[in-house]
């Protein structure tokens, strides 16, 4: 069994479309006080920088990263490129998030370690090779195995652990390094003197199930011995899409509180269309400036993907869920009772149930949403970078123009702003300053950063683009309200993979 881990996943993506920043710090997240890093790269952890810390801390200590809004968009693409490939290699594949997954290959069953080496290297070479990304990767004979291998090999490596091998990989690395084991259970082991797997591995059961609890306690000890019998199976299907954002500042006006629900209804209405279902249940999560959070629910009888329709559930529900001139720093908004059958109502049905509040505050971290950070809603591209609510510009927005191609905005201020021009297959590109108001700059698809074949089309009367055989035909930019789909170019004679956005 393998375990397969895209190292340093977001940022990764960036500087494959964006090269300048090849070999550069780069932090990917929120610029905002309330920023957190979604994402760094090597570069910038060698200056201490972490995913899930404040972005203000983190350039405290890497003054010199350039930070990049998160493109949701683009690594859905790249991962659905990735794994696509990862499954002809292994059709016996559980992709675990965007950039990792277990995989079983039927061919190295029973195999030697040498084997599996040599295996495993052409996986890794292909995905860099055909993709642009690195990959590292861990075996072992079960998922704890070699989920720790591949953290052990990282970055960019592989390695293979033995039956033979395991107890002595294992025994040396602290507790954390098993999946399971969290702050909570690490500071109940380091109580008795426990901080090492293999100190872990020495316990006696009973004490283990005494101090963790039985079914969990049995079987993280069997995991810390090596034993994991699960196998390995696709995930279930997602029960819900969210998306959510913290605000720079407090928000206390009615309007900007609903403006912002409908605006992350949006965003996960974006990711209900993309999985082709429809949702029954709209809940809203509003978080108040003291941290107390609550959720309001409302259900309807009839499933629907009505953006209108969801929408103004979601202004009821926030409206409700606070009282008038509070300060929100958080909104989120969840579509769940997910199915792939929509039934039109002749007439509008009423919620079966009205808004439910859920008083519970939150202790613990946020649910994780279905796939990643929340995208920034973007709109149909207006001349003169007023496109955005009228804000203009921004560090990390694709542009387009039509002398220089396709790029990306590096700085705006004081009525300029400065394009670094270039994709994934172009190499570092040059930077030009235009006006903030140039009518030449336009917003881009950010997938044409990839510089793969686009199919542009309207709901499903897609116009298919020329195909070419190097993939290096211009991207033209979506038209608004169309649905864009990337095609990968391969040439001529490799069959083609097509990834919608």
């Amino acid at each position: 069994m393998a375990h397969l881990d895209m190292d340093a996943f977001f940022s990764s993506v960036e500087q494959l479309t964006r090269p300048t920043l090849r070999e550069s710090p780069v932090l990917v997240g929120g610029a905002g006080p309330r920023g957190t890093v979604a994402g760094a790269s090597y570069e910038a952890r060698a200056y201490g920088a972490r995913s899930a810390m404040s972005m203000a801390h983190a350039r405290r200590l890497c003054p010199v990263a350039t930070v990049i809004p998160p493109r949701f968009t683009v690594y859905q693409a790249v991962s659905a490129r990735v794994f696509d490939l990862v499954r002809r290699f292994s059709p016996v594949a559980e992709q675990v998030s965007l950039d990792e997954a277990f995989i079983e290959p039927g061919s190295l069953a029973g195999a030697q370690a040498d084997e599996v080496r040599r295996v495993l290297a052409e996986l890794r070479a292909r995905i860099h090779s055909e993709v642009g990304m690195v990959a590292s990767i861990g075996a072992g004979s079960g998922k704890s195995v070699a989920k720790i291998a591949s953290d052990l090999a990282k970055p960019d490596g592989l390695l293979v652990v033995t039956p033979e091998e395991q107890r002595a990989v294992l025994r040396d690395l602290p507790v954390r390094a098993l999946w399971g084991i969290g702050p909570v259970s690490e500071g109940k082991l380091r109580r008795i003197g426990v901080q090492t797997l293999g100190e872990f591995a020495d316990l006696d059961p009973a004490t283990v199930t005494a101090l963790l609890g039985t079914a969990v306690g049995r079987e993280l000890h069997d995991l810390a011995h090596g034993r994991d019998p699960r196998p390995v199976a696709e995930r279930a299907e997602v029960k819900q899409v969210s998306a959510e954002t913290t605000f720079d500042t407090d928000l206390v006006d009615g309007g900007a509180l609903e403006s912002a629900a409908v605006s992350m209804t949006s965003a996960a209405h974006q990711r209900l269309v993309r999985s082709h279902r429809a949702a029954r249940t709209v809940t809203v999560k509003v978080r108040s400036a003291d941290f107390a959070t609550v959720s309001r629910s409302e259900t309807v009888r009839a499933a629907t993907s009505d953006l209108s329709s969801l929408s103004a559930m979601a202004r009821r529900l926030v409206s409700s869920a606070v009282p008038p001139g509070t300060p929100v720093r958080l909104v989120g908004v969840s579509l769940a009772g997910l199915t792939t059958a929509e039934q039109e109502s002749l007439f509008p049905a009423p919620p079966t149930a009205g808004p439910e509040p859920h008083p519970d505050e939150e202790t613990g971290p946020d649910e994780a949403t279905d796939a990643g950070p929340t995208p920034r809603p973007d709109t149909a591209p207006l001349p003169g970078g007023r496109d955005r609510g009228g804000r203009g510009w921004a560090a990390g927005d694709d542009v387009r123009h039509p002398e220089h191609g396709h790029g990306w905005v590096q700085g705006a201020g004081v009525g300029r702003v400065t394009v670094r021009f270039e994709t994934r297959t172009t190499g570092p590109g040059p930077a030009r300053t235009f006006a903030m108001d140039d009518p030449a700059l336009r917003v881009a698809d950010p997938l044409a950063s990839l510089d793969w074949l686009p199919v542009v089309g309207r709901r499903n009367d897609l116009a298919r683009a020329r195909t070419v055989e190097d993939g290096r035909t211009p991207h033209p930019g979506p038209a608004a309200g169309s649905t864009t789909v990337m095609e990968w170019v391969a040439p001529v004679g490799q069959e083609h993979d097509a990834v919608s956005s």
